[in-house]
Formats: structure tokens, C-alpha cells, sequence
């Protein structure tokens, strides 16, 4: 078959590309750098959040298959979706396990979303991520058309990604390898989570591409057993303190610090405080869970893995700087790249008078003097 899978160079991509490969396709895969081809696996260089770059695309051929990684504005989506829906005979979502409410039993794929049954009013009339997914899910379930399946990942884990409730591998690894403490909170710990290996989500959509049942249908990969995430913190200290030879300090505040961002809340209202346990009976209808990796296994791995190359993608220094209030710790300036940076680690770290006497320090003690002198 031929396989276009937009966005494919990122987390999730690229085990779903080099799994498609397997199977003797040939997988087209857009990246906005040059990339090497290879037999089964072609690159096709452009910035795939640009239209008219989709649609040339798109023309290309008929394609057998399309998955999209893109995250798309519900606009941008619309415009598109028509020229998505006859250019392929299956047209792959990747929408979010996010979109489902909170459940007291397993979630099936006809839990209810938020979108649908939240009475805050305030949170329905933002974009946050769950409900944008949930709205560009309907553009497809209200299109007309059948050729479409919508994949609902829960919270996925490779080396390149290792989540702690909400916070990334720059919010907290990243503390840990710097010698401060790592920042938790007790309103999460105790809640219950999948952490679903990459590889195996890819094995998931793998097994639905070209079923005839899995069309105008949602699907949600999983692994089958939730974990609480104070056991999560537990596999990755265990792998910290063999690597580094010593205690790692934790800090446990009462509630998360990503309360205390407007933009950030919404994901740990609407889904870290949730329970998350899933009924994986109708993917199980296309392949075999009982060789998923356990989170205990994979995540070790994982972990390990990345520990012989750490690399680290953007600190969110508004993030570091309360976690260092939290714990009473201080990052040194010379370790934030950037003015923009430093300025907002100190806003946050410490308050708007001492950001003001920062700055008035650096005008009139530094910049007006050098000013002065270059007058004289």
C-alpha cells in the first residue's frame, strides 16, 4: 500500500513509519528538512502546516492510506478535510484519549467526551487541547463520509518522551540530572494512569489500516493495566539512582504547580485528576495486547536509553522557576540561555518588585553609565 503519514518525523511518527515499512509498504512521510529515502520509506521535504503545501501533496496520488500527526486549527481541518476524504481510501485521525470524561468504570469508546457533558462554562469556551480534538472529531463524524478512523492515544511514553503526571522530561529529569530536587504533587501521585509504549501505539494503528471495520469508527491504544503515578515516580528513581549513584531529593507539594497557569490548569483538571482505567476490547479486535510492554519494563528502558545521550529540548523556565520556589532552590542565571529566559525564570521565581529592581538595576547602573561615556 502506499502511506502518507503527515507529521511523521516526530515522537509517534516515527515507530508507526519504520512499523508500516515492515509490512512492505511504501511509506511517503513530510518532513520540513531533507531527509534520506530509503526503499520502503520516502521523505517528501515541505512544511506540512502550510495548505497549499498539503494539498500539492495530496495530488501526488490516490493514497491508500493518510495518517495525520498535524495538529490542525478546527478551521484549518475543515478546509481540508473534503480534499483529505477523496484523496485516500482511509484517512487516519490521531485525536487524544483526552476527549473522554471522567468514568468510574473502564473507559470504551462510547464514554462520553467533555466536550459533551462538562457543565463549565468557562472551560467550553476555550480551545484547550481535549476540546479542539473533540470538535475536529466531529468534523469527521459529521462529514457525510465513512473512509475515516480516529485513534484516541493515551498518555504515550518513548525514549525521546518520559511524562510525570503533567510535567515533561525537561520539567523534571531535567532537575534531577542538574542536582535539584524533583518537583510532585500529592494530588496527582495517588491517580491512576496508562502509560502506553510508542512502538506499541504504532502496532495499534498498524493493525486497523486497510480494515474494513475500523472505518467511521474511534479507536483508543492502550496499554491494559493502569498504574498510579507515585509508582511511575518510583520506576524512574530506581533508574536514576543506579545511574547516578545517589538519592534523588523529591519535593511533594499539595497541589500541582501547573494549577498556577491559566493556559496549563485545564489538563490536570480535566484529565490528571481523573482515574484513568480503559476497556481495549475493540482494538483488541485487530491485535494482541498480551504483547504490549509493560510500563514496568518499557519505561525502564526507555529511561536507560536516554540516559547514555541525554538531550533535553526547551526548558519551560516559568515552569522551573516555580518548582525551584517550591523546593527552595535556586538555577543559576548562567545556565538560562537567552535574556527572555532569564527575566522570566526571575519573574517567576521570585515576584514582579524584585523583576522591577532587576531591571532598573540593569538600566541605571549598566546601560545609562556605558551611555554616559560614550557622550563624554
Amino acid at each position: 500500500m502506499n502511506i502518507l503519514v503527515l507529521g511523521g518525523t516526530g515522537a509517534m511518527g516515527v515507530p508507526l513509519v519504520n512499523e508500516l515499512a515492515k509490512h512492505d509498504n511504501i511509506v511517503y512521510v513530510t518532513s520540513r528538512s531533507k531527509r534520506n529515502s530509503t526503499k520502503n520509506i520516502k521523505y517528501i521535504q515541505g512544511n506540512a502546516t502550510q495548505k497549499a503545501f498539503i494539498e500539492q501533496v495530496l495530488e501526488m496520488k490516490q493514497w491508500d492510506a493518510i495518517v495525520d500527526f498535524m495538529v490542525h486549527s478546527e478551521e484549518n481541518l475543515k478546509s481540508l478535510l473534503p480534499k483529505f476524504l477523496s484523496n485516500t481510501h482511509q484517512y487516519i485521525f490521531i485525536s487524544s484519549a483526552r476527549v473522554y470524561a471522567q468514568s468510574d468504570a473502564p473507559i470504551s469508546e462510547k464514554t462520553p467526551r467533555l466536550l459533551n457533558v462538562s457543565t463549565d462554562m468557562e472551560y467550553l469556551k476555550t480551545n484547550e487541547y481535549a476540546l479542539a480534538k473533540a470538535r475536529e472529531e466531529d468534523l469527521l463524524f459529521n462529514s457525510g463520509k465513512k473512509n475515516f478512523t480516529i485513534i484516541r492515544p493515551s498518555i504515550t511514553y518513548n525514549t525521546a518522551r518520559l511524562q510525570l503526571g503533567v510535567l515533561e522530561k525537561e520539567n523534571w529529569l531535567y532537575r534531577a540530572m542538574k542536582g535539584r530536587s524533583i518537583v510532585f504533587s500529592d494530588d496527582i501521585s495517588n491517580k491512576l494512569t496508562t502509560m502506553t509504549f510508542g512502538q506499541d501505539v504504532s502496532i495499534g494503528i498498524t493493525s486497523i489500516i486497510g480494515q474494513q471495520k475500523a472505518l467511521g469508527e474511534a479507536f483508543h491504544i492502550t496499554y491494559p493495566v493502569s498504574l498510579p503515578w507515585s509508582e511511575i515516580l518510583s520506576i524512574y528513581l530506581n533508574v536514576l539512582r543506579k545511574h547516578l549513584g545517589k538519592e534523588i531529593p523529591i519535593v511533594m507539594t499539595e497541589k500541582s504547580t501547573n494549577l498556577r497557569f491559566q493556559w496549563r490548569k485545564y489538563q490536570v483538571i480535566y484529565c490528571r485528576y481523573f482515574n484513568r482505567t480503559f476497556d481495549n476490547s475493540k482494538i483488541a479486535q485487530f491485535c494482541d495486547l498480551s504483547n504490549f510492554t509493560s510500563p514496568k519494563k518499557g519505561l525502564i528502558d526507555c529511561l536507560e536509553n536516554f540516559l547514555k545521550n541525554p538531550k533535553f529540548e526547551n526548558i519551560q523556565w516559568d515552569i522551573e522557576a516555580l518548582n525551584d520556589k517550591e523546593a527552595k532552590e535556586y538555577t543559576p542565571l548562567s545556565e538560562i540561555p537567552s535574556l527572555s529566559n532569564k527575566l522570566t525564570y526571575i519573574y517567576y521565581r521570585y515576584n514582579v518588585k524584585f523583576l522591577v529592581r532587576v531591571v532598573r538595576f540593569i538600566l541605571f547602573r549598566i546601560i545609562l553609565p556605558i551611555k554616559l561615556k560614550l557622550i563624554k
